[in-house]
């Protein structure tokens, strides 16, 4: 699936729904699910700084409690407001890897609709998840 303008209409969406009384940096994470769903992520900080959820774990966590599996999710756009677009963390890296198809396309997007097109797999190289227990 190519990377669609609309995407970036409904990750700025995501991102405003931040909450960032720390750091002021928003992030939005914008999920789509293979059967057309879509679901939004916004970081959410947390004074005990651990704590803080991420918007693209954020997006993923809701799909999964209102019943996707993984292997349901299409793509992931994220944004946020910099000069150039920000990849997803460590610990978001994980969770993609485990719920999501390796070749699934992840969008990096900034304020200016810059976009860095990448996969799961690319992002997460000799990545290990459920998939290998088998």
């Amino acid at each position: 699936m190519a990377y669609q303008p609309h995407y970036f209409t409904e990750v700025r969406e995501a991102q405003s729904r931040a909450y960032v009384p720390y750091s002021k940096f928003k992030v939005g994470a914008f999920l789509k699910t293979k059967d057309g769903q879509s679901f939004y992520g916004a970081n959410v900080e947390n004074a005990a700084y651990p704590m803080t959820i991420c918007a693209e774990r954020s997006s993923l966590v809701s799909a999964i409690s209102q019943g996707y599996r993984p292997g349901d999710f299409e793509s992931i756009t994220i944004t946020v407001d910099a000069d150039e677009p920000s990849s997803p963390c460590g610990a978001c890296r994980q969770v993609l890897k485990e719920l999501c198809d390796d070749d699934m396309p992840v969008y990096m997007t900034n304020q200016t609709g810059k976009v860095i097109e990448s996969t799961v797999e690319q992002l997460l190289p000799l990545g290990f998840s459920g998939k290998d227990l088998n």
